[in-house]
């Protein structure tokens, strides 16, 4: 049944609010996009919906703010042509190619060619002046021996920053400082962001794509972007380090939040996942809208899961390809189940807690 596609989660605030009044998309005042690579291809459905139903009702300021493929996503969004840039990504990603052992250089190469084939020649410029949303995204400046790009070093500083971490998440702070690039016209509501050492960094032309690259620059798989314009010098790596599932205030008081997202789970940061136990700080998503696909609809999808980078090593490229293309075409179904929610007013009845 098309109920059994997408899960609609509400964080508190978010829940009592859309049952007493209903929901409108003039509401929304952040989309978030978390972390999650190939898994993105789960999602790029929803964006379409999301960008032909949703965006054009929105009233402005809308702030976008991903790290790693929601970043990535988020690129898309704010341009003249964002369905033709969704279009151009899901291409661009789902055709890489590498050689039979690709190191850690062809795959950052790749990855700059895929943001270069999003953005094209105005992309960045069309995002910076969009009249409605504002872009921002978030990485992270490495620090001490987290910034070195020797793999046996780096190694040891992420196995002792995910050790540290499982007794406190603030001991991040001693390996990675968050970065901000954010869209000046408009400051977001996560502009003063705690718990962790926090560098703002005003976006623009020159330093738009490097923040996007670096925020997808997974540790260990891609270099990092070293010395973004207007930053700090330094090392730049994958916001999800920190910031894997966005656990940050996503929104104004006043408005809400829509999270397209791969699972009905937030998991603060990259070193959390087997970490049940640890939690988004329950005023970060007080006013969240969590919009996944249900496991019922996931079991039905091939090999019975989202697409992940593990696919990489366990298919051979054309059958990965292969199996990535009948991904999307199956979730044609979550685009169009989200948009009957919306356009028949639904969602305030399909709503769980978050």
């Amino acid at each position: 049944m098309s109920s059994h596609n997408l899960i609609f989660r509400a964080g508190p605030a978010a829940f009592d609010s859309i049952r007493r009044h209903g929901f409108s998309p003039e509401r929304i005042g952040t989309i978030a996009g978390a972390s999650g690579g190939a898994k993105w291809l789960v999602l790029s459905q929803l964006d379409r919906v999301i960008l032909s139903s949703i965006v054009p009702r929105l009233e402005g300021p809308v702030h976008l703010i991903g790290t790693s493929i929601g970043a990535w996503r988020f690129a898309c969004y704010a341009q003249n042509d964002p369905i033709a840039a969704i279009d151009r990504f899901e291409d661009a990603y789902i055709h890489q190619r590498y050689s039979d052992a690709p190191d850690i250089h062809e795959i950052t190469a790749k990855s700059r060619e895929i943001i270069g084939v999003v953005l094209g020649e105005n992309g960045a410029r069309e995002i910076l002046e969009h009249p409605v949303l504002r872009t921002h995204v978030l990485a992270v400046r490495a620090r001490h021996v987290a910034a070195s790009e020797q793999r046996a070093v780096l190694a040891g500083a992420l196995i002792a920053a995910a050790s540290l971490n499982a007794i406190s998440r603030k001991t991040l702070g001693l390996f990675f400082e968050r970065a901000l690039f954010f869209d000046a016209r408009d400051l977001p509501p996560f502009f003063d962001l705690h718990g962790f050492p926090l560098q703002r960094i005003r976006v623009g032309q020159d330093n738009l794509e490097d923040a996007i690259v670096a925020t997808g620059s997974i540790p260990l798989v891609l270099n990092g972007v070293r010395d973004i314009a207007r930053a700090s010098p330094g090392v730049y790596r994958d916001g999800g380090v920190i910031d894997y599932h966005l656990d940050l205030p996503h929104c104004a008081d006043d408005k809400l939040a829509l999270f397209p997202h791969f699972f009905d789970r937030i998991v603060p940061g990259w070193f959390d996942k087997k970490l049940t136990w640890r939690q988004p700080r329950a005023e970060h998503i007080d006013r969240t809208i969590l919009v996944s696909p249900s496991e019922t609809f996931v079991s039905r999808l091939p090999n019975a899961k989202i697409p992940d980078r593990t696919d990489f090593e366990n298919h051979a490229p054309a059958e990965r390809e292969q199996i990535w293309k009948a991904v999307v075409g199956e979730c044609r179904a979550l685009a169009d189940e989200l948009s009957e929610v919306i356009e028949t007013g639904q969602l305030e009845s399909r709503l769980l807690p978050l």
